[in-house]
């Protein structure tokens, strides 16, 4: 609701900022121009609002991503016209994919300019439509803090989503005395005891049922599924890539659905119920000649208990009474590290060094592509820790998004997975991270080739490739020197080619404060 009484005269920005602040969101990771200077003033008028630069604004889109998944509220974007969001649709394409709240705000032209076709007009929003879940371009600075209230709202909407605002550089810097009031936080949908009583029906026959589940899972949402596959038997599965996931000692280990359909299929054979958790129907990410791309069986039935805007917690704990979980327990995971590894550096031993230095309560950025399966399976029982990953495969995603998780969570070690190949996609971000001084580490998996394009040139059936085929997918000639492009932007780093070098410098990170980067050439 809009009071136009109860504010000082002051420009749209400021009214918009001070909107923001008011309803919890206090991060803007900004890449501003021209018609943006306004919300900049704003920003820097406001104490409660902290600014933080992205020199791309797929790095301030990521970091947004990330600082979402972990907060659970959403930050602020600042972006410059439609170019500017453009240059960060990739992340926002991931935040989208996994749920994550984002609010955008994206400057245009003054409203009376906009008809000359400038040079940098576009159509913002046709830019902003295919990763938004809600679009508004503010038509005055007097609607200015409501439409930055409704954005809020909107971008907290269950499960969460991307929410962009658009604003015309004449409603940032006119006058105005409104003001907004935070608007409600909207509820899950409800539990729907109809699909509860299905789906315990189907768990209570005991055939051969999957529970495939997404979202954020935390430890207790974890812990209560698999009580309830433990009480049916049925299998407890995750999608492949999953936004948020607690995982490590004293929580319930989770089996992961395959990337290649192949492996996928092959895990749900014989599956007679797969019941789906906040999900959809599993597929495969490309498809390819004469493989699977449908990956439920034949003769498998589907059922929703839960759609991913409902109360997923609510169902499930419905179904867990439904089908009698009283006295039984889910399988924790023990504590155990691996022993440090020696002689050569390869992806087992960057797992098995990581399984043994975790810190307790780490946040580990997942974008290690080929190369970091190992430290999935080498920190299975390392302590309790939070595990982000790729959810929309758009690569250039890990370095920034350990950036906006570490602004969320100032008192945890966030540990950053990254191909060389993605890693320069969004190389800015490690100058952010110098120069807000964050406790990120940065292994860099440095086999010098896009590994995966490598396994996926194959596949699709393009065989036989010559030397212009394959020098598309190798970063060669000349080799990147992750150690001087770190250092170039004020990161500590390291080169490992042994095992022994690997965990001196990761030791030496983890108790260092700021950022640090080690190449381990792979």
């Amino acid at each position: 609701m809009t009071d136009r009484t109860a504010a000082p005269d002051r420009s749209g920005a400021e009214s918009l900022v001070q909107t923001f602040v008011d309803a919890g969101v206090r991060v803007c990771f900004t890449n501003p121009g021209t018609s943006e200077m306004h919300f900049v003033a704003a920003l820097d008028s406001n104490p409660q609002m902290r600014c933080v630069l992205g020199l791309f604004e797929g790095v301030v889109t990521g970091a947004a991503d990330g600082y979402g998944r972990m907060a659970g509220t959403p930050a602020a974007t600042l972006l410059h016209l439609g170019p500017g969001l453009a240059n960060g649709l990739a992340n926002l394409h991931n935040a989208k994919k996994a749920r994550t709240p984002v609010v955008n705000v994206v400057g245009d032209h003054a409203t009376y300019h906009r008809k000359f076709d400038a040079p940098l007009t576009s159509d913002v929003e046709g830019f902003a439509r295919p990763v938004s879940g809600w679009i508004k371009v503010s038509a005055s600075a007097d609607e200015v803090a409501a439409d930055g209230a409704a954005a809020v709202q909107a971008a907290l909407a269950p499960p969460g989503q991307v929410a962009t605002l658009i604003l015309p550089a004449d409603t940032a810097w006119s006058r105005t005395t409104a003001s907004a009031a935070p608007l409600p936080r909207l509820a899950p949908d409800p539990v729907d005891a109809r699909q509860v009583d299905e789906v315990a029906r189907v768990l209570k026959t005991r055939e051969p049922s999957v529970m495939l589940i997404n979202g954020t899972l935390t430890a207790a949402r974890i812990e209560l599924a698999s009580r309830i596959a433990a009480a049916t038997g049925a299998r407890l599965i995750t999608d492949t890539f999953i936004s948020r996931l607690q995982r490590g000692a004293g929580r319930v280990n989770l089996l992961r659905l395959p990337y290649f359909g192949e492996q996928a299929a092959e895990m749900l054979a014989g599956t007679r119920h797969l019941i789906l958790i906040g999900t959809q129907a599993p597929i495969t990410f490309f498809a390819y000649p004469g493989k699977p791309h449908w990956l439920t069986p034949d003769g498998c039935s589907l059922h929703t208990l839960v759609e991913r805007q409902g109360d997923i917690d609510g169902a499930l704990e419905a179904l867990g009474q439904a089908v009698g979980i009283a006295g039984t327990h889910a399988t924790l995971v023990s504590p155990e590290r691996p022993a440090l590894p020696s002689g050569e550096l390869n992806p087992r031993a960057i797992g098995a060094a990581v399984g043994h230095l975790l810190p307790e309560n780490a946040i580990v950025v997942d974008e290690g592509g080929t190369s970091g399966h190992a430290t999935t399976m080498g920190t299975r029982g390392a302590p309790p820790h939070d595990w982000l990953q790729l959810t929309g495969g758009s690569i250039g995603y890990a370095l920034p998004t350990a950036t906006g998780a570490a602004i969320a969570c100032p008192d945890r070690r966030v540990l950053c997975l990254q191909g060389d190949g993605g890693g320069m996609y969004t190389v800015q971000a490690l100058w952010t991270q110098a120069r807000e001084k964050l406790d990120i580490t940065t292994i860099i998996f440095s086999n010098r080739r896009y590994g995966i394009l490598q396994v996926e040139f194959g596949r699709v059936g393009a065989h036989n490739p010559g030397p212009k085929a394959m020098s598309m997918l190798e970063l060669t000639n000349p080799d990147l020197d992750w150690v001087k492009l770190a250092e170039g932007m004020g990161v500590r780093a390291w080169r490992a080619r042994t095992a022994e070098e690997f965990n001196r410098a990761l030791a030496a990170s983890f108790v260092e404060s700021g950022p640090s980067l080690i190449e381990a050439v792979i």
